[in-house]
């Protein structure tokens, strides 16, 4: 094996095509790993502790493309060299007679209202700026931006009756296009404003199963809900949503906000004139009395289902859950993989009361001796890798281990498709699980998607039940339906979050 770095001096790439195009090349043969990332010094040291950095990469500067590649000599030239080509490959060719495309905000065509920012961090909060002083809505992917500059990019946004989405914002859907992850979700009445991408995709997806329709999805950044940014973004996506004759209803998702943050936005909410579902995953509200017209839910599905009744104006009864088979014996221990990271934050709460202590760290092949639940999507775990729902071998080798301990009595495993995801996450699943034998432990699968989705969520569970895989219908059910199968549930867990029917208005 050789390990190579390229530099590509001032060659700029945002972070999803950097990860397709790593996808692509670690698939090739004799190629072992491969990392595309801008040379920035926080990028070079995760190069340096994944053994990825090499004498060309360590001179690199922050406007620098590093190619790090290692496999066998000749792999790894063929790889280096189709670098450029692949990323221009991906970007989408311009429409006919649409002219040339801008090179900068202030050559946008005057009638653009929206900028989609993914730059490095340290430029994004200037080029938000930018477009709040073009009069643009900005929805800013780009990560690592620091805390004071989203405080005052929200707060002039605030000012000039526009939104800051992000930064770090993985999902929105305005007025039925997709920004960064989505889905192809039927459009309706129900406005969605949240500070957790795969949340809200989870939720949407969700609704648009039970039939009903999405009018915008706002994606507002995780650290919205800070005590420092205040809930900026949601509150004014909110008043946006309030004034939209095509919104209907609203709903909030989000992991738990600061406190005084939780209560300022169930105000604002109730103060919208539309009824209402707020789900803040672990947020207790025991002392909160929610406005008239607001349903507090806990999970994601029952966020789901108490939208879709208030939408359709009728009762919405419970998703059947599947039956599952007991574990062998001597099979005690439950392995949450998850590439979203509040499906890792929403099924550590609910297994918790269930199974105790829970880790949330671990390297394969040992895997701790007790349950484990892991957010596959942290950069703990994707240092110098593409992210698990565009690259799902991220997952693969977590998977062998668990599925190798005679220890483990379930596996569970999140499968996200739409626009921005892997063409096809659940063949990757069922690859791994046809070389593991058929004495395993039970694997328990929830797609988020519809069938609108390029990969047609109904043919991806159909890979994973050939494959042997149960699927369960959310990540809720996904959950709880773990903790029975091991045994130790409490049913009162299961009936506080998951009761049978929630009944739209009178």
């Amino acid at each position: 094996m050789v390990l190579r770095n390229a530099v590509h001096k001032d060659l700029y790439a945002d972070s999803v095509a950097l990860m397709r195009v790593a996808e692509r090349l670690a698939g090739q043969p004799g190629v072992d790993a491969v990392s595309l990332v801008m040379g920035t010094p926080a990028n070079r040291e995760v190069l340096a502790d994944t053994g990825m950095l090499a004498d060309e990469g360590r001179s690199a500067a922050p406007n620098d493309l590093i190619v790090a590649v290692r496999g066998t000599a000749d792999a790894v030239e063929e790889a280096l060299t189709a670098v450029p080509d692949a990323l221009r490959e991906g970007d989408a060719p311009p429409e006919e007679d649409s002219g040339p495309a801008p090179r900068s905000l202030a050559a946008a065509p005057t009638d653009t209202d929206l900028a989609l920012i993914s730059t490095p961090g340290p430029y994004a909060a200037a080029e938000a700026r930018k477009a709040l002083r073009r009069g643009m809505h900005a929805f800013v992917f780009s990560d690592h931006v620091p805390l004071a500059d989203e405080v005052a990019l929200k707060r002039e946004a605030a000012a000039r009756g526009l939104l800051v989405m992000g930064p770090d914002c993985g999902t929105a859907v305005i007025g039925g296009v997709p920004l960064g992850f989505a889905n192809a979700v039927r459009r309706g009445g129900i406005g969605l404003v949240g500070a957790s991408g795969t949340g809200l995709q989870q939720v949407s997806t969700l609704l648009h199963a039970l039939g009903a329709g999405i009018s915008h999805i706002v994606g507002t950044g995780s650290r919205d809900v800070t005590e420092e940014v205040g809930g900026l973004t949601m509150r004014a996506a909110l008043d946006a949503l309030a004034a939209d004759p095509a919104t209907d209803s609203l709903v909030l998702v989000s992991k738990p906000p600061a406190p005084r943050v939780a209560e300022r936005l169930l105000a604002h909410v109730g103060a919208s004139g539309k009824p209402a579902v707020v789900c803040f995953l672990g947020w207790d509200p025991a002392g909160v009395s929610p406005p008239p017209g607001v349903v507090l839910a806990p999970t994601l599905y029952e966020a789901a289902r108490a939208a879709a009744a208030q939408a359709l104006r009728r009762p919405v009864p419970a998703e059947p859950a599947p039956r599952l088979p007991a574990p062998p014996p001597g099979r005690r221990l439950l392995r949450g993989l998850y590439a979203g990271g509040t499906f890792a934050h929403e099924a550590s709460l609910l297994l918790g009361p269930a199974l105790g202590a829970i880790d949330r760290t671990g390297s394969p092949p040992a895997l701790p001796p007790r349950h484990l639940v892991l957010d596959l999507g942290d950069d703990a775990f994707t240092a110098g890798r593409p992210h698990p729902m565009i690259d799902p071998g991220v997952r693969t080798a977590y998977l062998r281990a668990a599925l190798a301990d005679p220890a483990t009595a379930v596996i569970v495993l999140d499968v996200v498709i739409g626009y921005g995801a892997a063409p096809d996450p659940a063949g990757a699943v069922a690859e791994t699980l046809a070389g593991a034998g058929d004495d395993r432990p039970a694997v328990l699968c929830f797609v988020v998607g519809t069938d609108e989705d390029p990969q047609r969520a109904s043919a991806q569970r159909k890979v994973l039940r050939e494959a042997g895989a149960l699927v369960a219908g959310s990540s809720t059910q996904a959950a709880l339906q773990a903790a029975r199968l091991i045994g130790d549930t409490d049913e009162s867990v299961s009936r506080r979050t998951h009761p049978a029917t929630i009944g739209g208005p009178a």
